[in-house]
């Protein structure tokens, strides 16, 4: 195991949803807070390889979680930026570190990697058996030719290079943009606003069969860090719970969960997106003893707490 003491940390995206818990998982596992730098992208643009060779400059270990990312209707309206920012920024960073002498690299991947009817659960081993859903696609491949290049430097330079794939986040403070967010955050938000506006209706994107999991996010911070300390080989591991549920299931207990007792439309012209996802989680476990902690509901209720306590700020853009 890496102890963490005294590390040059650098954490992209450290100020994000996901990040600010990764950072708070460092500092409680021995990381000094003044050795952890965390670059902005409005000071440290990582489409620039001036950038990310003055960000990787004296670093230990490099956690990359930047991304340029969001949910289905980003992916149908954004594919090209999805695709060149996801990957020139991961490409240079990884290569710029190898140069610098990073001693590792934790590269955080995502589920949108994996082929569009991989057998569920969805195992690492099928990473490739196939094109991923293709809304999915440009932002999907962007990430996983990520996990070939720390392959290749790995069995070439001997860099340690490692890739996590977490499952789909959720959890207070996640993004509730409506044109950026994913389905948990996006589904709250059109519940909490239909009962602000008194309606009786909700739309729905899709006809509600496809399934999801869901890892809490702090649960995602934690094997993040744990995968840090203590996994150094080149394949590539799932982060996530194990537990499928289907949209229609999802949107009827947020419904639940915040008392809204209107009608569900479906619509039924809009994308479904992938069939299913759930993940085959043994490898985490067997590796660096990960397993999720947080309980679907209980988690669910965490989130909905948040956004109601703070969704007159994220309107207002005074959320800081």
């Amino acid at each position: 195991m890496i102890s963490l003491e005294n590390k040059r940390i650098l954490v992209t995206g450290g100020a994000g949803f996901l990040g600010s818990l990764v950072v708070e998982r460092l500092l409680a596992a021995g990381a000094n807070k003044d050795l952890i730098a965390i670059p902005r992208s409005r000071d440290c643009d990582l489409r620039s390889l001036t950038n990310c060779e003055q960000a990787v400059r004296g670093q230990d270990i490099v956690i990359h979680l930047a991304a340029h990312v969001g949910g289905i209707g980003l992916n149908r309206e954004k594919p090209a930026e999805l695709f060149y920012d996801n990957s020139i920024m991961g490409t240079q960073l990884i290569h710029a570190a190898y140069e610098a002498g990073v001693k590792k690299f934790v590269c955080v991947g995502t589920i949108c990697a994996y082929p569009k009817f991989t057998p569920v659960p969805f195992h690492e081993d099928d990473l490739w058996n196939g094109y991923p859903e293709e809304t999915n696609a440009p932002y999907g491949i962007a990430k996983k030719a990520l996990l070939v290049q720390l392959q290749s430097y790995r069995q070439q330079y001997g860099f340690n290079g490692i890739y996590l794939l977490p499952v789909n986040l959720y959890g207070p403070a996640d993004n509730f943009n409506p044109l950026s967010s994913h389905v948990i955050p996006a589904l709250i938000r059109k519940v909490y606003e239909a009962e602000q506006r008194n309606e009786a209706q909700i739309f729905v994107w899709g006809d509600g069969t496809p399934t999801r999991e869901f890892i809490y996010a702090d649960d995602a911070a934690r094997g993040i860090v744990m995968g840090t300390q203590s996994y150094d080989e080149g394949d590539p591991v799932n982060l996530g719970t194990g537990y499928e549920i289907s949209i229609r299931d999802l949107i009827e207990l947020i419904c639940e969960l915040m008392e809204y007792k209107g009608e569900i439309v479906w619509q039924t012209d809009k994308p479904n997106g992938q069939p299913r996802r759930c993940l085959d989680i043994e490898r985490a476990k067997a590796k660096f003893g990960f397993t999720a902690q947080m309980d679907f509901r209980e988690g669910l209720g965490h989130t909905i707490a948040w956004y109601r306590q703070h969704a007159d700020q994220i309107d207002s853009g005074t959320l800081v």
